[in-house]
């Protein structure tokens, strides 16, 4: 299994960015899809999750600037991201079940 993230970059400030998320060895089926993200010296943190139901989840740090989207039947998963900020800068992964390897998302001022 393999998942992949990419569409990662530099942007500045106020800019968006669509990251992308496919798998090789796994179907999205009715899986639940998350992204994540790491700065430097910080924990993972969840920024955007969907389940099977389509249900959503952001926290209040990315909420109504970040939208997650899920075409199932191409198992791809994307991750739209407006109004960027410098505090946005971090490592950003997929996880379904399994963990990607990231992409890098680096928001200049």
């Amino acid at each position: 299994v393999q998942i992949v993230e990419s569409g990662g970059g530099l942007v500045q400030a106020g800019g968006s960015l669509k990251l992308t998320c496919t798998a090789s060895g796994l179907t999205f089926d009715v899986r639940d899809v998350g992204w994540y993200r790491q700065a430097p010296g910080e924990e993972r943190e969840l920024v955007a999750f969907v389940n099977s139901a389509g249900n959503t989840y952001y926290p209040d740090s990315v909420k109504g600037r970040f939208t997650i989207s899920v075409e199932r039947f191409a198992d791809v998963a994307y991750l739209q991201m407006n109004d960027l900020k410098p505090e946005d800068t971090a490592v950003y992964y997929c996880k379904i079940i399994y963990w990607g390897q990231g992409t890098q998302v680096t928001v200049s001022s």
